[in-house]
């Protein structure tokens, strides 16, 4: 944490030479006097790590704008300078509909361009699963995807990809957090004007043909054989005011499903998200509105994405007019058990068929894998450790063998065309594997109860407590320390193991997360948000019934509230 005196020297400087965009100086002369406002906005710098940045849109160090994004590019620029030969000097950039995205987005671009490393843009906004093509595609030697993913509208961030199209590793975040560093946040960065690099060549517009074959990219993972039953399926979708919209209905349109009615509320880029404050398809809300045209023109399924497309939520008719949100456990567990059996059933499994989740996405997942021959790989809770797994089976030259992966946050990939999770990807699977299943006569709820009572019922649920400021960040690591001091039982269930991720454990990196796998086959996973100020408890509970399960899971959640 800063000191007072220096962060009040620091918020003087801003006052005086942050000029170049308005809204920063409104800001930081309405905070004049009000040393609380101060203190947040300037306690400490926007942390940057391997998700990149993400805050408040706002003046101050804590807070994206202009000169923080500028700050983190010219230091991600250093990186590049250092590491890459001029000739490969390269990097793509992507933004969705939130506030300032693309002017941050071209803030970006401008101080690469000065730097020396040539940049592809995308002409308008574009999905984080089409940057990371996009990286792959054109031989970048990284990216920058300007998002904040599904958080509130007042946020903002900054991911920053590798050449191999993922989130950067560890070591790579930490060389550039190295050089930012050493960049002052309003006088650091080199940049020229947006329009001169246009002139110049050393900034470009990415073409068509780059989003036409990432979409044929995505088509080409279809498992169905035929496409019986699409142009009467009824959809709604919704993409949430984001980026989703033109990708998602091209490629579900383009693949045979006809009936897609739009929710105009959220059809078009806004980022202020007048209907959803919190565009996350995980939330209730935020699928609300989907859901009440669904039962206006009695939709099979309901699909969601969020602004940048990278995760997808669905809703299914459960009876007459009503339905039912799947969670993304749920979700992930039906879409692995349709990609094992299809690619079985077409004589298309790879020789040692490889699936990969985190260890916080449920445990249904290794019986599944177990019953149809699949190893299944273990990694920290984000999909740049999913898609790591994927590089490294490429480089030992068994690409092939990887068929999915997911995590409990609405996040799936099929295939290797990408490093990161692609909601356009798994919204044409949801959709094909309904269409599947409804030929037969099944209801994707249906097929999930008949792998429940396979496999056992299993309940998986979040518990969130959120620890805002200065004051939160203590608090948080308070209670991992509680935690980490041991625990021997939770509500009475015995912990069998502990495993502590911040020693490094099975060769991962090392993290802030413990998991307790408790006797009665319940496991619990605590570890404080990357991206967000929130501690995060995953509870996971197996039983004979549902009920059981969900009282086994109920019972652990009230014992962690208590224990915090």
């Amino acid at each position: 944490m800063i000191p007072v005196v220096q962060m009040e020297e620091e918020y003087f400087r801003w006052l005086g030479e942050a000029g170049r965009d308005e809204d920063v100086i409104k800001e930081l002369k309405d905070m004049e006097g009000d040393a609380r406002k101060i203190q947040d906005a300037f306690y400490k710098n926007l942390e940057f790590g391997t998700g990149g940045l993400r805050g408040v849109i706002g003046a101050g160090t804590n807070r994206m704008n202009v000169y923080t994004v500028a700050k983190a590019t010219q230091g991600y620029a250093d990186y590049l300078k250092k590491n890459f030969p001029i000739e490969k000097r390269m990097a793509a950039i992507s933004f969705d509909s939130r506030i300032k995205s693309e002017l941050f987005a071209k803030t970006a671009a401008e101080v690469l361009a000065a730097n020396g490393v040539r940049v592809l843009i995308f002409r308008e906004l574009m999905p984080t699963p089409c940057l990371s093509y996009a990286v792959r595609q054109l031989g970048c030697a990284g990216g920058i995807m300007v998002t904040a993913s599904h958080n509130p509208a007042q946020y903002n961030g900054y991911k920053v990809y590798g050449a191999d199209g993922g989130q950067i590793t560890d070591t790579a975040a930490a060389k550039i957090l190295s050089d930012i560093d050493k960049t002052d946040v309003l006088n650091g960065a080199e940049r020229i004007a947006f329009e001169e690099g246009l002139v110049s060549g050393t900034i470009q517009f990415i073409g068509d043909d780059v989003i036409d074959a990432y979409i044929g990219s995505v088509k080409s993972l279809s498992l169905a054989e035929q496409e019986m039953g699409r142009e009467d399926m009824s959809i709604v979708y919704s993409p949430l005011n984001g980026t989703g919209r033109v990708p998602v209905f091209r490629c579900l349109r383009e693949c045979g499903f006809r009936k897609i009615t739009m929710v105009k509320e959220q059809e078009y880029p806004d980022g202020t998200f007048p209907t959803c404050p919190y565009p996350n398809p995980e939330e209730e809300d935020a699928m609300a509105l989907g859901i009440e045209y669904a039962k206006r023109v009695n939709a099979d399924l309901v699909l969601a994405t969020d602004p940048d497309c990278d995760r997808v939520g669905i809703a299914v008719k459960k009876h007459e007019n009503e339905y039912t949100l799947l969670s993304g456990n749920e979700t992930g567990i039906l879409l692995f058990d349709y990609i094992c059996s299809q690619r079985l059933a077409q004589g298309k499994r790879p020789e040692d068929p490889v699936a990969v989740k985190t260890i916080v996405t449920t445990e249904m997942a290794r019986a599944i894998a177990q019953n149809y021959g699949v190893r299944l790989i273990n990694v920290l809770t984000g999909f740049k450790y999913i898609g790591e797994q994927i590089t490294q089976l490429e480089k030992s030259g068994r690409g092939d063998s990887y068929i999915f992966g997911f995590e409990e946050s609405y996040g799936y990939l099929s295939g290797t065309h990408v490093r990161d999770k692609d909601a356009v990807n798994a919204s044409l699977l949801i959709c094909e594997m309904f269409a599947h299943y409804k030929e037969k006569g099944i209801s994707l709820i249906d097929r999930l109860t008949q792998l429940f009572q396979k496999y056992g019922y299993w309940v998986n649920t979040l518990y969130s407590i959120r620890l805002e400021g200065a004051d939160g960040m203590a608090k948080m690591q308070e209670i991992m320390e509680k935690f980490r001091a041991g625990v021997d039982e939770f509500a009475g269930y015995k912990v069998a193991e502990c495993t502590d991720y911040a020693e490094g454990i099975n060769g991962l990196p090392r993290s802030n997360v413990l998991q307790f796998r408790l006797e009665n086959q319940c496991s619990v996973v605590i570890r404080p948000s990357g991206t967000e100020p929130k501690l995060k408890v995953y509870i996971s509970a197996c039983a004979g019934t549902k009920e059981l399960a969900e009282r086994a899971a109920e019972d652990v959640k009230k014992f962690v509230i208590r224990f915090c």
